[in-house]
């Protein structure tokens, strides 16, 4: 049985959803800069931070340019990585697929 979720003070709230609204610009801004090529897969595989390890690799392969939502999900199945992995969930064997399968443009 789940234990229930601990109540929040009205500030550690208001805490919460602007760390939320950070990552999701962050995460936004790192997608955006992805898809206009300024950074390449490589780049945002390699990045330490939490808004790249959890974002969704289905997320960064849409955002890759020329790459749509039935070709991302094409290439997660072939490659064998679920559609829910997140980037810090990623084994080096699936980074190195991935990386293959989309070089950084030189």
């Amino acid at each position: 049985m789940p234990s229930p979720l601990p109540s929040l003070t009205a500030e550690q709230r208001a805490q919460a959803l602007a760390k939320a609204a950070r990552v999701r610009k962050e995460r936004g801004a790192m997608l955006s800069s992805l898809k206009a090529g300024n950074i390449s897969l490589l780049d945002a595989l390699a990045r330490k931070d939490e808004t790249a390890g959890r974002t969704r690799v289905l997320s960064l392969l849409q955002s890759l340019p020329g790459i749509g939502p039935v070709r991302a999900k094409r290439t997660l199945l072939e490659l064998g990585i679920a559609e829910t992995r997140r980037v810090q969930g990623l084994g080096a064997r699936q980074r190195r697929l991935l990386i293959d399968r989309f070089p950084p443009h030189q």
